[in-house]
């Protein structure tokens, strides 16, 4: 195994560390002047762009000619709209059919796919330039924090949970993939000992194997930090453990790889030579199963260090499930606001959620909520939101995204000098109307959990959807005690819907007058999310882009809660 060359963990916490305090002076530096900044951020991806397809449609020589900070980001609101992935498909499309200087000068260096509001994915192109002073020095910096605020978090190996790095390719040869997985290939060659499994594991097809492979061999090893965007994927590697710890032991024992999952030939030869018999520690994992019977990651980790992981919006409820299964010095580091479209900044601090947005790297313009629905809805600039306030972002990137919707409702907490720092609140497509009483995602968490508080009854998973041909909401839900019968739930139900009418005046108004008629309530049966995410992973969707919203107006996504109802009792 890696262990030896882990030994080495000083030149890594030393060029982390470096890098770390070097990043974080350039960071207090241009952060001081966040006029400057963004001026100087946008004028030169205007500059790199300006003799594109997109830059001469949209006039960026003209927008260029600009003399002051002011007249230079009022034309680039006069002549770059507002876009939405399917307003810059075309150009995007051009360029996958071997199109240069399209959005942007040559071509993409990849893609990164994720899904969109149609059938068809979002291919996000990443451009050479982006991919180096975004991702490359961002991704650093962001290692560096882990060992600023946790010393001793490279002492021993991580698991990190990324996607396949290669999926395919575009008509031109461009190729296509998860950007986490592309990262974690691309790591400095003295950082690859930190990883407990080789990009292989993330090449297998089959949910259930993939789990096993990366938890069989993170659980050999004194593993110090896991990596991985979404806590449900903490909540399914428990899972899985619960499930197989035996057939892991006995692997380790014999250093195999079982036998009874679907892994690839093709794989396990990848796989199976860095795999070695270590008996010693498979008697130590069955010594933990004699003595807690429910082994988990604080029994078989217990020096685990850092968790790096979202826990803000909706993956709160996930996060929770798993928290306590961690020992109790183990730092939380909130992964931070990014997506496949934009790496928008860092979270500098371990414990908090606040993301500092890199005006140095990025173009940011904010719409506040109260003008979202507004034809012209006024653009604030980075510099000038408010503490307190909620906002939509739109980013401009050297990735050819300008001016580009990220449709989340965002909460700005405070500032890193003249750089704001904020937290994600929801998808504002988590906003749900039948007949315009705009139910938010938010209201809906927060009436059940007030409902928990005062029923003592526990809610394991719970998720609702707008029915429009009825004109009423279903709710469903998983509660820990599943001896509860509907009858109990449609009474949760009645205080769900009380406690709604409480926090929204318009819905409150449109039950009144039956225009939105009582929710309807469901009971689902044990590990419902898991079934349900599973069944999405089999259709293609990957472990780090997997999100659900709470809320939906979604009838192909109902219909598959529809499927996991339990019997009515």
């Amino acid at each position: 195994m890696k262990e030896r060359r882990l030994k080495k963990w000083w030149l890594i916490r030393l060029a982390l560390t470096i890098i770390g305090k070097k990043g974080l002076k350039e960071l207090d530096k241009v952060s001081m002047d966040g006029r400057k900044a963004q001026t100087e951020t946008l004028r030169s991806i205007l500059e790199y762009a300006k003799d594109t397809v997109y830059g001469v449609e949209h006039h960026f020589g003209e927008i260029l000619k600009a003399s002051t900070p002011e007249e230079f980001f009022s034309l680039y609101q006069k002549y770059v709209p507002v876009n939405e992935y399917e307003d810059l498909r075309p150009y995007v499309e051009r360029h996958k059919s071997g199109g240069s200087n399209i959005l942007f000068p040559g071509k993409p260096k990849l893609y990164a796919t994720t899904s969109g509001t149609t059938r068809e994915p979002k291919w996000i192109p990443v451009t050479e330039r982006y991919y180096q002073e975004v991702y490359k020095k961002m991704n650093a910096l962001w290692l560096a924090t882990l060992v600023l605020a946790k010393p001793r978090a490279f002492y021993g190996p991580f698991a990190s949970i990324v996607g396949k790095a290669i999926e395919g390719a575009a008509p031109d040869g461009t190729v296509y993939g998860s950007i986490s997985g592309i990262m974690q290939r691309d790591i400095p060659g003295f950082m690859q000992a930190i990883h407990t499994a080789p990009a292989a594991v993330f090449k297998i097809a089959n949910y259930k194997a993939r789990y096993y492979a990366i938890m069989r061999m993170a659980i050999e090893r004194n593993t110090h930090g896991i990596i991985t965007a979404n806590p449900s994927t903490l909540v399914e590697m428990q899972k899985n453990a619960n499930e197989f710890y035996d057939e892991y032991v006995n692997d380790i024992e014999k250093g195999t790889l079982s036998h009874i999952f679907d892994i690839s030939d093709e794989i396990r030869a990848e796989l199976e030579p860095q795999l070695k018999p270590n008996p010693k520690r498979a008697k130590e994992l069955r010594e933990l199963k004699a003595k807690y019977g429910d082994v988990l990651p604080k029994h078989y980790w217990p020096d685990m260090q850092v968790v790096n992981v979202w826990f803000c919006g909706n993956t709160r409820i996930y996060f929770d499930k798993i928290k306590n299964s961690f020992p109790k010095d183990c730092e939380f580091n909130e992964f931070g606001y990014f997506s496949s479209e934009c790496r928008a900044g860092l979270v500098l601090k371990t414990g908090i959620q606040d993301t500092v947005c890199f005006g140095h790297k990025i173009y940011f313009e904010f719409i506040h909520e109260s003008e979202l629905e507004k034809e012209t809805p006024v653009i604030t600039q980075m510099f000038d939101v408010k503490p307190g306030q909620r906002y939509c972002m739109l980013v401009t990137t050297s990735s050819g995204l300008y001016r580009y919707n990220m449709n989340d409702l965002l909460e700005i907490t405070g500032y890193h000098n003249q750089f704001p720092t904020l937290k994600f609140v929801q998808k504002i497509n988590g906003t749900v109307s039948l007949t315009g009483e705009k139910l938010h995602e938010r209201q809906f968490i927060e009436a059940v959990q007030a409902v928990e508080q005062v029923t003592r009854r526990k809610v394991a998973f719970f998720v609702g959807f707008a029915d429009v041909n009825n004109s009423n909401y279903r709710f469903y839900y998983e509660f820990a005690d599943q001896s509860i019968t509907t009858a109990e739930a449609e009474e949760f139900t009645k205080l769900v819907d009380a406690e709604l009418q409480q926090y929204n005046v318009e819905y409150k108004e449109k039950r009144a007058s039956d225009r939105v008629k009582a929710p309807e309530t469901y009971l689902l049966g044990s590990e419902s999310f898991e079934q349900f995410k599973s069944k999405c992973i089999d259709q293609g969707f990957r472990d780090g882009q997997f999100k659900l919203n709470l809320l939906m107006q979604d009838e192909k996504r109902h219909d598959m809660f529809k499927e996991l109802i339990k019997q009515a009792s």
